[in-house]
């Protein structure tokens, strides 16, 4: 057989086909597809049923989709350079009647209806000036090409869209037939999923059904990606993504690690620690935690509890195990801010025990940087707090035990690696008082076991939370001075530093002498990104011992101040924020013994959408409950806020769709981890996962 009769490949470069040439080869590539296999992974958005043939003595009416076949005629080219518009229009007639159809600046297109003696049209009827109807910017085919049927329509690729695209991929289906199934021998995959070539033909070319009913359910199916061929494509890359954290979590565990069996000491020793008692969810984590410690391999373990439920503490008990063995410990967080704030919690706690924290951060000056780094080094600092400055290149540990991780989504996995890698295997615990759905947090941490704190300390109240609108601002305001006179203090939360002409929300600079004239008489102090490690230090001091009443502030405070008479939060420009954001703001203030509010101010005009967001905040403390809805309304990468996630890159699977699938995957790779053949079917499923560019795995 030669070369040119060969079938085609999954792996062919997308060069071999017909109308793509290297300048197309390049472009398709920006995209990350090179392949065959790589195009027939690029599904379609939508379906459009064109099985229903429609005369023109129909009765036709606006927003209806119709396919017709005609001839066209009386074809017109007009130009209008100062709207740089070119609008072709003529009338397209059948046995039965005419229509008028119109196309906007498709120059090639006057030629080919002078030469087509009959068409298939299909697209949307419109009402035009003077209320006759007209087939607006209809897609054209062949009369001679079988058009009727369930037409996919892709996203556009490179310098290809609609029909081109079609066709493009139409070339690429015989090489489905080449197509292995990677679960084809995989004990434990779901019996009622279609093979891998079923599935891939399947949205490509629909089967059209014969009834009309069944005909409307798989479109409908198709449209809302819960056919069954769209889950057969979410399983394998949910399987990819669990198989690669089933390879992560095994590598990790089974590396040696310090074997520390102090657990129950520790925990007897807490009452002399801590000035409060623990909680039952605080020692139900300690308990778990301690036995990861005991096996003498690595713990990767994430500690999951909504704010003010007692992380850090848990936290500072873990470090005290870890250190008691002799052993140091690195605590990692996002911002100098918490960094600062943790240094000090941290010294409260365990100084006395003979371990007081150092704080190495970028804003130090450098001769302390380089003090803190000789302590390392040598061994003679046993506790470090810091931001991505502990795992520089010339930071060296001479006995790293522990890595302790706070608000990880900030950070990307390559930086909690980076830190990992400089002790010999040390022990992991991930903290983040961000709130993350089960889905979510079985995905994205699914190389790390999970405990949840799931209790709040005794006496701790809700914080009442209301909407207002911009006009009660003075009604407000006076409330607030009412409560700074009762001994309270007050956040007030801007979006932005300063007033920005693409974003339309409240800014710091532009309010404060707003803030300062409706509070007049109170000390204020302002707190954000660029203020210098001792400005920001200085504010946040004066906030806790009283001086200053009044935080003007950006979303820094989002986490490291922790200031128990703060009694109010207000929030200017609320819909700017994602709801698992507001309720951390919120979490700053009723960490005292007096009631608490959160104000959310949002500008008008309010849309649905967004009232409805912000009375989420308002009807429920329960961050969790919070997390669950902002996934809902605004999706995985919107919650996260960063690409760092890796599955608010996925693109078949949908976490909240898919949620069954999600268990059922993560169940399996455990059992081919068990069974030896965790690489082989990985090795197998990554030969149909495509990754855009741009978009970060986990």
């Amino acid at each position: 057989m030669t070369a040119e009769a060969r079938p085609l490949r999954p792996d062919d470069p997308l060069i071999t086909l017909k109308g793509i040439g290297p300048k197309t080869a390049d472009a398709m590539a920006a995209e990350g597809l090179r392949t065959v296999v790589d195009l027939l992974l690029h599904l379609p958005r939508r379906y459009e049923d064109r099985s229903h043939l429609t005369t023109l003595d129909s009765p036709l009416e606006p927003g209806m989709r119709v396919l017709v076949r005609g001839r066209v005629t009386r074809v017109r080219v007009r130009r209008i350079p100062r709207r740089r518009l070119l609008i072709i229009d003529g009338q397209i007639e059948d046995a039965h009647g005419s229509l008028k159809v119109v196309w906007f600046n498709q120059r090639w297109l006057g030629k080919r209806l002078e030469k087509e003696p009959e068409l298939f049209l299909y697209g949307q009827i419109r009402e035009a000036r003077g209320g006759s109807l007209e087939l607006l910017n209809p897609e054209i085919e062949e009369a001679a090409e079988d058009v009727e049927g369930i037409v996919p329509i892709y996203p556009t690729l490179a310098r290809f869209g609609g029909r081109r695209l079609r066709k493009l991929i139409k070339q690429c289906l015989p090489a489905i037939e080449q197509c292995g199934d990677p679960l084809s021998k995989t004990k434990g995959r779901p019996g009622d999923l279609p093979d891998l070539r079923r599935s891939l033909r399947e949205l490509h070319a629909p089967t059209l059904p014969r009834k009309i009913s069944q005909r409307e359910e798989l479109l409908t199916e198709l449209n809302h990606r819960r056919s069954q061929f769209h889950r057969r494509l979410s399983f394998d890359e949910l399987l990819a993504f669990a198989c690669t954290m089933a390879d992560s979590r095994e590598r990790r565990t089974n590396a040696s690690a310090p074997r520390l069996a102090q657990g129950t000491d520790v925990l007897d020793r807490a009452s002399e620690l801590l000035p409060f008692q623990l909680t039952g969810a605080q020692s139900r984590v300690l308990e778990e935690i301690s036995r990861d410690l005991e096996k003498g391999r690595a713990m990767a373990r994430l500690v999951q509890g909504d704010v003010g439920s007692g992380k850090t503490a848990v936290a500072a008990l873990t470090m005290l195990m870890v250190l008691e063995g002799g052993y140091q410990v690195a605590i990692m967080a996002p911002t100098e801010l918490l960094a600062e704030q943790h240094a000090r919690t941290l010294a409260e706690i365990l100084t006395g025990a003979g371990y007081p924290p150092s704080l190495l951060v970028a804003s130090l000056p450098a001769p302390d940087r380089r003090e803190v780094r000789r302590r390392l080094a040598e061994g003679t600092a046993s506790l470090v707090v810091g931001t991505h400055a502990l795992f520089q290149e010339s930071v060296e540990y001479r006995r790293l035990g522990l890595v302790v991780v706070d608000e990880q989504h900030r950070f990307g996995v390559v930086q909690r690696t980076a830190l990992l890698e400089k002790g010999r295997s040390p022990h992991l615990l991930v903290m983040t008082a961000t709130p993350i759905p089960r889905s979510l947090a079985l995905t994205v941490y699914g190389d790390l076991d999970l405990s949840i704190i799931d209790e709040l300390p005794p006496g701790r109240r809700p914080v009442r939370t209301v909407l207002r609108p911009s006009d009660a601002r003075p009604q407000v305001f006076k409330f607030l001075r009412k409560e700074i006179t009762e001994g309270g203090r007050v956040f007030v939360v801007y979006p932005l530093i300063d007033a920005s002409e693409e974003i339309r929300a409240s800014a710091l600079a532009e309010h404060e002498d707003e803030v300062r004239a409706l509070l007049p008489g109170v000390e204020m102090g302002i707190l954000h990104g660029r203020l210098s490690r001792m400005g920001r230090e200085d504010v946040t001091a004066r906030f806790r011992d009283g001086s200053v009443q009044v935080l003007l502030a950006t979303t820094v405070v989002e986490v490291g101040v922790d200031v128990p008479e703060a009694t109010a939060m207000v929030i200017e420009s609320a819909q700017r924020f994602g709801l698992s954001q507001l309720h951390q703001l919120r979490g700053r203030v009723g960490r005292g013994c007096r009631p608490a509010w959160c104000i959310l101010f949002a500008d008008e005009p309010l849309g649905d959408d967004a009232r409805q967001r912000l009375e989420v905040v308002c009807k429920s403390n329960d961050g969790f409950e919070i997390a669950e809805s902002d996934l809902e309304m605004r999706g995985p990468g919107e919650l996260t806020g960063t690409r760092q996630w890796g599955p608010a890159g996925f693109r078949f699977a949908n976490l909240i769709r898919d949620i069954d699938l999600i268990v059922e995957t993560r169940h399996l790779a455990a059992t081919l981890a068990e069974t030896g053949e965790l690489a082989r079917v990985r090795k197998r499923l990554a030969k149909y996962q495509h990754v855009q560019p741009g978009r970060q795995g986990g």
